[in-house]
């Protein structure tokens, strides 16, 4: 008569306890609103309604979980957007920056949603009231209040900035199991962007060139946004920061009055350029009288937000454009090269110099 052997039963019960946990493991992450949001242990469904999250989760190579998207990706990262992640045409889009057609995204089955910081409550409320996840990514490091705003008080922007894109870097890394990727990311960005900003740290405020970034319809950023850091990190001065806070509309009366030296256009935004050069009213700024509205290269990504690649390439393209004497030698094309190969995984082809 053949022995069965003993089996515990405390030591089957702690069995039994451990594989269901591990089959249904659950984990927690703190949002960059400092809200604390449980995770299916592995993440394969994600619908991403955030640009600048959408832009990151392709350079950590994080596409392929990317099954909705926003409605207005192609306005927010420009048509050519695609070419990084093929197939995003065909993506449904259940929502925008500050709205869900909660049926839509429903029917996704999504495991996350990615929502800007200044998603509405209840539009982040809706999505959690049908048992769905929501991260908000800021890429800043706010205080208390500011959180949830596109325009906040900031007592040190760099830091905000720099912490916040490395947190915000993380915590998407976190969500889709990209944390070697995402260091890899930060590690490359901010020792790119501590080479290029070297030749011009040591110009002083009154002698650096003063410019004014041309968005549509006379919208412009001021201070406590990233696109003011990207000017002192190029060695240049912001026009419209000392009296403008944020994103916002001003009139041709100030920019006439703050008479930049150089105009900036997003790559975004290429129809801006003519309209500023064949206006009338636009013809006595110097930096139209000059020829010095120029439209930027795809990566210099001025916007209100940091991406790492703005940090890279982009401030490195815009002080090379001001200061070209400093910075004999450096090929900017080659840099960009490479950062798209390594990081979209696609050849990077001159688009706007």
């Amino acid at each position: 008569m053949s022995k069965r052997p003993r089996v515990l039963p405390g030591l089957t019960l702690l069995s039994a306890c451990l594989f269901a946990g591990h089959a249904f493991a659950d984990r927690t992450v703190t949002d960059q609103l400092g809200r604390e949001v449980t995770l299916p242990d592995h993440i394969t469904r994600a619908v991403v309604l955030q640009h600048q999250t959408l832009n990151l989760l392709v350079q950590l190579n994080a596409a392929d979980e990317i099954v909705g998207v926003m409605s207005s990706w192609k306005k927010q990262l420009g048509p050519a957007f695609a070419r990084f992640m093929p197939g995003i045409e065909r993506l449904p889009t259940p929502g925008d920056l500050t709205q869900v057609n909660i049926e839509s995204l429903l029917a996704l089955h999504p495991q996350v949603v990615f929502v800007a910081n200044y998603a509405p409550q209840a539009m982040i409320q809706q999505i959690q009231n049908a048992g769905i996840p929501v991260v908000a990514i800021s890429l800043r490091q706010d205080a208390a209040g500011e959180k949830n705003k596109m325009n906040p008080s900031m007592a040190d922007e760099e830091q905000a900035y720099n912490e916040g894109l490395k947190q915000g870097i993380r915590l998407i890394g976190a969500v889709v199991d990209r944390k070697d990727q995402a260091e890899t990311l930060i590690r490359t960005t901010f020792a790119a962007r501590k080479e290029a900003n070297a030749p011009v740290a040591d110009i002083p405020d009154d002698q650096r060139v003063r410019v004014y970034m041309a968005n549509p319809d006379l919208n412009t950023y001021g201070s406590g946004k990233y696109t003011g850091l990207m000017m002192k990190h190029a060695g240049a001065l912001n026009v419209a920061a000392a009296t403008v806070k944020g994103a916002r509309q001003v009139s041709l009366e100030q920019v006439l009055q703050w008479n930049p030296q150089v105009i900036f256009v997003q790559d975004r935004y290429p129809q801006v350029v003519k309209q500023i050069e064949s206006d009338p009213q636009w013809q006595g700024i110097d930096a139209v009288k000059n020829h010095r509205v120029w439209l930027m290269p795809e990566y210099a990504k001025a916007w209100g937000y940091p991406m790492p690649e703005a940090l890279a390439l982009g401030e490195l393209w815009m002080a090379k454009k001001l200061y070209p004497s400093r910075y004999n030698g450096v090929d900017v094309d080659g840099k960009a090269q490479e950062y798209y190969q390594r990081f979209y995984r696609v050849k990077w082809t001159p688009d706007a110099q």
